[in-house]
């Protein structure tokens, strides 16, 4: 099992730039993929990005392409989120999940159920 626990969240205003970080311990070896999601009151949790951990290939949401970036240190079992040009409309918990399966399609790493492991969330508030 992987254990994530995110951080870096706080409160920061439009335009301005934050970056989380999501900490992975356990068996990390067995996660092929890693991703971002975020949830704000009264709407589904939703994709922001994901990445395949060896190779290192990206994929972002529509609403953040351009002004986020998720990368990963493997030396750290690290993986961040760094986010530019915050707008209001950013504001959620954001949340960090591993996956152990291996997926040909893209596609199935921007659903949440093709995540085996969750960390507890980080709140992102951004102020106008």
């Amino acid at each position: 099992q992987v254990q994530l626990v995110e951080s870096g969240g706080g409160l920061v205003q439009a335009g301005g730039s934050l970056r989380l970080s999501c900490g992975a311990s356990g068996r990390t070896s067995s996660s092929y993929g890693m991703g971002w999601f975020r949830q704000a009151p009264g709407k589904e949790r939703e994709f922001v990005a994901a990445i395949r951990w060896s190779s290192g290939t990206t994929y972002y949401a529509d609403p953040v392409k351009g002004r986020v970036t998720i990368s990963r240190d493997g030396a750290r079992n690290t993986v961040y989120l760094q986010m530019n040009s915050l707008k209001p409309e950013d504001t959620a918990v954001y949340y960090c999940a591993a996956s152990i399966r291996y997926y040909s399609d893209n596609l199935y790493y921007t659903r949440t159920d093709g995540y085996d492991s969750w960390g507890q969330g980080t709140q992102v508030t951004v102020s106008s």
